[in-house]
């Protein structure tokens, strides 16, 4: 039953290492509930400290974990479950069991990729990630990384603006919005993907919970892209696991003396996968994963969001009408993205906020019609969120 899993996890004083053993040595983690201590004691690298943690056999904090999943809709993956992925459960240390939100893939039976990169980014970084998001997702690869702000955040909107799932690994509750400007991010990825976590609802994240979660996702995948990470950096943290994992490592270069492109041009000099576009990366797995990547074609993806790389961009990633007509257009707009159509000019950029300000719409239902225009090609984004129209409209 679910509560005992809870409880073991749930003691203090415990290694993962140790649960694991426990599980190993009684089988279920109701056999340890119930053991006696001189059985515990059996367990290898098993302490009387240890031991003691286990005497405390109240299982109401279980039950109230088991009752803000069910009112938050979140679920419960344990080690011994069928739906567990093996690439995972193959790793030194795999969690006993995994919280999650959304639609779980087989991660087994997908190309999936970490995207991971430093908080302190450069628009450079920004842009690359959002752009190799994309190009991966578009491409038919599972794009995961950490939902941190910078480059996690941006890797993860690339692939959501592909129109593909996405995975986000957290190191608090999967109701803790860490940074708290990613609620939006959080929703949408529940929405299309998958949000997973080690820790129980309402768990809020510390700083040794980051290094611990970057194992699960490095483990979930076949391979990690660093796009932008300094000398020491937590990306680089979990590109060393991957290693560790036996799993391949990428990282897209940078200038030579940029500091946040220095652990980046280290791992390439030391054997990692030199990435400038997606192809990079997919074209290592087409013939692993067939029925994902076969015959993807090298390409470009579209300019990331907010950088320079859009404005020098003359014309849409694809061909687009220059002319739309809404009343006989097959495009199935919303009333949404009609407003914003007509609200937008050709020429002068205007704001998220002016928008929000114009249509009197929710700024989470403008951002989310200005993302599926983007995706039609109806709209150009330029930096600092603001967009314009790219088609001329006829009514």
């Amino acid at each position: 039953m679910l509560k005992y899993w809870l409880w073991l996890t749930e003691r203090p004083g415990l290694t993962n290492q140790v649960r694991l053993a426990l599980l190993r040595h009684f089988g279920t983690p109701e056999a340890v509930y119930y053991a006696d201590p001189e059985e515990l004691l059996l367990t290898e690298g098993m302490t009387a400290a240890q031991v003691q943690h286990l005497a405390e056999r109240d299982l109401g904090e279980a039950e109230n974990i088991l009752e803000a999943c069910d009112r938050l809709h979140q679920h419960i993956l344990t080690i011994q479950d069928a739906a567990y992925p093996d690439r995972l459960k193959n790793i030194y240390d795999p969690p006993c069991l995994l919280y999650w939100q959304g639609h779980l893939p087989a991660f087994d039976e997908e190309a999936a990729i970490a995207v991971v990169g430093t908080r302190s980014n450069t628009p450079y970084g920004v842009a690359c990630a959002e752009k190799l998001g994309y190009g991966l997702a578009a491409g038919g690869a599972l794009v995961v990384s950490g939902l941190a702000r910078g480059i996690d955040s941006a890797a993860l909107r690339g692939a959501l603006r592909a129109g593909k799932p996405a995975v986000g690994v957290t190191g608090g509750g999967l109701d803790v919005f860490y940074p708290r400007e990613n609620q939006y991010l959080y929703e949408d990825i529940a929405a299309a993907g998958v949000l997973i976590s080690e820790y129980p609802p309402g768990t809020e994240p510390k700083g040794a919970h980051f290094p611990v979660r970057n194992r699960i996702i490095s483990g979930l995948c076949v391979g990690t892209l660093v796009v932008e990470a300094p000398e020491r950096s937590g990306a680089l943290i979990t590109a060393e696991t991957a290693l560790e994992q036996g799993r391949d490592v990428f990282a897209v270069p940078g200038p030579i003396d940029a500091p946040c492109s220095a652990g980046c041009n280290r791992l390439i000099r030391e054997g990692a996968g030199l990435t400038a576009d997606a192809w990079d990366i997919l074209q290592e797995y087409a013939e692993a994963f067939p029925a994902k990547l076969s015959g993807t074609p090298r390409r470009e993806e579209p300019a990331a969001l907010g950088y320079q790389a859009r404005q020098q961009q003359t014309k849409p990633a694809r061909k687009v009408p220059p002319a739309l007509d809404l009343k006989k257009t097959d495009l199935k707009l919303t009333d949404d993205q009609i407003m914003l159509l007509e609200l937008l000019g050709e020429e002068e950029p205007l704001l998220v906020d002016d928008l929000v300000d114009r249509t009197q719409l929710p700024a989470r239902r403008v951002l989310s019609a200005l993302t599926v225009l983007e995706m039609e090609h109806l709209v150009t984004q330029h930096s600092g969120k603001r967009y314009t129209r790219a088609v001329t409209l006829y009514k």
